[in-house]
């Protein structure tokens, strides 16, 4: 065995216990007696402060009643200021005023002892009704359902009431004298473990309360993400639910969704409709000159909002025109319908001013072209007339003939 042995504590026995406290008995009446004057006008002094604390209580809850102070915080600073505890205005106002009545040592170090223990955890519990008030303001905002709030507050309410007081028990430790590294240590090393555990999941919790906050979508709102389109239903603490175009129910994780660029359609003014139109390279120019102006014109007559429209490039078999407008409104029906109505308008009015539309055609040489004659005078045989005639004339359409078209590539009417 070692020769050195662990000291020991002496035991606490009764009869020191009780000498101790008539000791302090003993000094307060000493106090009291000396001190009464001072003592009554601290008293007064308290009891002020008792009521005055009292009334900022009183006004807290009249601001929890008042939804528009203070932009929407007076109800989350009035919740705070109710959340004040009876105790902790006692020993604050006693605190203040015991320093007048010149008390003896041992009743200053028990003041200050209360006043330490119940200042930390008063703290505490604002600090927390602060968190879960802004959390609530910023959810319930008058441009936001909060559906997912609903199920994330209490795990919420779990964390911060967990993280929030145990902060202030090693705030107390640490100031009554208590060695609190280790604690500190476990705890560290406890939460590194869970979140290892666990990072899956609060990697989707996380995502979840951004979602939340930042508010890249809500229920209701049409989105598309990835190669994929629907509309949000629900918003949950892991994932995330989406009823598709085709009517099917995707469940995403919050933390994939949001590592992907979405799109809120809801939040769009309009839909742009975008139409390529390849008219016949032999249309003259001024009818192409004036094809924007017409686009135009059948645009704006049809309650649509004219973007642009003008020559875009060169074709295999055309000359390609953009002609760009806007729906109505960002809804998809309507993007649909002024889709649908403004193409077979733009057909209907091609064909009424004789514009064709080009389709896929291809060259065909039956006989390769005989050598011309150098001679200014000389006549090709009568034979040989189709096989000297242009590639051109000897197409054949190999793709259907466009519903856009009501003319032949030779301009004669079909």
């Amino acid at each position: 065995m070692s020769n050195k042995q662990a000291a020991i504590l002496p035991p606490i026995r009764v009869r020191d216990v009780n000498s101790q406290v008539q000791g302090l008995v003993k000094t307060t009446l000493d106090w009291i007696g000396d001190y009464w004057l001072q003592l009554l006008v601290s008293f007064a002094a308290g009891a002020a402060i008792v009521i005055a604390l009292h009334f900022a209580r009183r006004m807290g809850r009249r601001l929890c009643q008042r939804e528009g102070q203070l932009g929407g915080w007076g109800i989350v600073i009035g919740k705070a200021v109710t959340r004040t505890g009876n105790l902790f205005i006692l020993i604050l106002a006693a605190k203040l005023v015991i320093g007048f009545a010149n008390p003896p040592a041992e009743v200053t170090r028990v003041v200050n002892f209360l006043f330490t223990i119940s200042a930390v955890f008063q703290a505490a519990i604002w600090a927390r009704e602060l968190i879960l008030g802004a959390i609530e303001h910023r959810t319930h905002g008058e441009h936001y359902t909060g559906e997912a709030i609903g199920s994330a507050m209490g795990i919420i309410r779990l964390l911060v009431s967990f993280a929030v007081f145990a902060i202030a028990l090693i705030v107390v430790l640490d100031n009554l004298g208590v060695n609190v590294t280790g604690l500190v240590a476990g705890l560290g090393v406890s939460g590194i473990a869970i979140g290892l555990a666990a990072q899956g999941i609060f990697a989707d919790l996380f995502a979840a309360l951004a979602i939340i906050f930042d508010r890249p979508f809500r229920r209701g709102d049409a989105i598309s993400y990835d190669s994929s389109a629907g509309t949000v239903e629900a918003i949950g603490l892991k994932s995330t639910r989406i009823r598709g175009v085709t009517g099917e129910e995707r469940v995403v994780a919050n933390k994939q969704l949001l590592e992907k660029e979405i799109i809120n359609n809801s939040s769009r003014d309009y839909r742009r409709v975008v139409f390529t139109l390849g008219v016949v390279q032999w249309t003259p120019i001024d009818t192409m000159e004036a094809l924007p102006s017409m686009l135009k014109d059948l645009i704006e007559a049809n309650g649509m909002k004219f973007v642009r429209c003008g020559f875009t490039g060169f074709g295999a078999n055309s000359y390609d025109f953009d002609v760009q407008f806007d729906s109505p409104s960002a809804a998809f029906q309507d993007f649909y319908d002024a889709r649908h109505t403004l193409g077979l308008a733009i057909v209907r009015r091609l064909n009424d001013e004789g514009i064709a539309l080009a389709y896929p055609t291809q060259t065909t040489f039956l006989n390769p072209p005989a050598e011309p004659d150098p001679r200014p005078d000389a006549v090709a045989p009568a034979g040989d007339t189709a096989r000297n005639a242009r590639p051109s004339d000897q197409r054949q359409g190999t793709g259907a003939t466009p519903n856009t078209s009501a003319v032949d590539e030779d301009g004669t009417e079909r």
